[in-house]
């Protein structure tokens, strides 16, 4: 493990802290019956499937290779010291309905990392060694909601369509409010999209790395080629770049500096510190759709920023309240 300084251990600091409120339990409980109803209902019209992201775009296979010389931040956990390990990539819609790739959405990009019990790491939820390390991104760079209280009232809302959404928006921000959630909800839904291959993902909220605290970012490289003209299929999109050359990402890692620019538990906040890169994900050519037993195989797996090394604690309220949330979606589904 190099000891060369790093400039981006200046802006990295320890003295994050989370703060648990005395009802997240509660909360949390509520919100899991919320969305587990949510996803009956979705699954009694598409088949089984998630509560969110239920569309899967693509499922395809990939290699995580972990750099040397990083920065102190950086050195923990799967990223303790250079390596290469097998993973699995699920690309989706973010929606809870089976909608077509042309309608606004959050995209969805989900990187499962195996083959890492040699690291002999406890897992993040405190039941033995991991054995696997999960990074679930999306096309934006922060969190739509500083909380998770007010997203589970949207999605819920926006289960029961565009009426019971407008009169939720209404009732809980009032008129102006509602006309300004609206506007800003367009603009994150339509926010464009340059496809899989070419538009950077974050995970929007912080996870540990050891000691300290960071967010992570898919950095697409420039050969992956230029965005998409709205294709009529993201999987086609994806298919056709793959199937001529191997693609590839830079993972990049973001740290905390202090409470007030980067939070801890305001996931709405973009953090202002300098994202570096870590490791590189890589996708040799193969053909995403010669596989169903894979595409299935990765259709009914879990992708959770919970299943992880302890070293990679998801942290912050949306994530406390995803642990929750996303065990209950995993039984509704046969995945847990």
């Amino acid at each position: 493990m190099s000891s060369t300084p790093h400039a981006a251990d200046a802006a990295a600091s320890t003295g994050w802290q989370e703060i648990v409120r005395a009802d997240e339990a509660e909360r949390f409980a509520k919100f899991a019956t919320q969305f587990a109803e949510i996803q009956q209902r979705k699954s009694a019209k598409y088949g089984k499937g998630r509560a969110l992201h239920r569309k899967q775009i693509v499922a395809a296979r990939a290699e995580f290779s972990v750099h040397g010389n990083l920065p102190e931040f950086a050195r923990h956990g799967i990223f303790a010291k250079p390596a290469s390990y097998p993973c699995r990539l699920r690309l989706s819609n973010g929606a809870m309905d089976a909608a077509s790739d042309k309608k606004p959405d959050i995209r969805g990009f989900a990187i499962s990392v195996g083959g890492i019990a040699p690291l002999q790491g406890p897992s993040a939820l405190g039941n033995g060694t991991a054995q696997r390390q999960d990074f679930l991104l999306i096309n934006h760079e922060a969190f739509a909601f500083a909380g998770s209280d007010d997203f589970a009232a949207f999605v819920v809302a926006a289960s029961h369509g565009g009426g019971a959404l407008i009169k939720f928006l209404i009732s809980r921000f009032g008129l102006v409010g509602a006309i300004r959630q609206m506007g800003q909800m367009a603009k994150t839904f339509g926010k464009p999209f340059d496809g899989f291959a070419a538009s950077a993902m974050f995970s929007a909220a912080p996870i540990a790395c050891g000691p300290y605290a960071v967010r992570v970012k898919l950095q697409p490289h420039v050969s992956n080629g230029t965005a998409a003209q709205a294709p009529e299929s993201w999987n086609e999109d994806f298919g056709q770049r793959i199937a001529q050359r191997a693609l590839g990402w830079d993972i990049q890692l973001q740290p905390f500096a202090d409470e007030a620019s980067t939070p801890i538990e305001n996931a709405s906040v973009n953090w202002p510190t300098p994202y570096v890169t870590v490791a590189t994900l890589s996708a040799a050519n193969q053909d995403v759709n010669a596989d169903p037993v894979f595409a299935k195989e990765v259709e009914q797996a879990v992708f959770d920023p919970w299943q992880a090394l302890a070293a990679h604690r998801p942290l912050g309220e949306v994530m406390r309240a995803r642990k929750v949330v996303y065990f209950e979606s995993q039984k509704g589904r046969g995945a847990a």
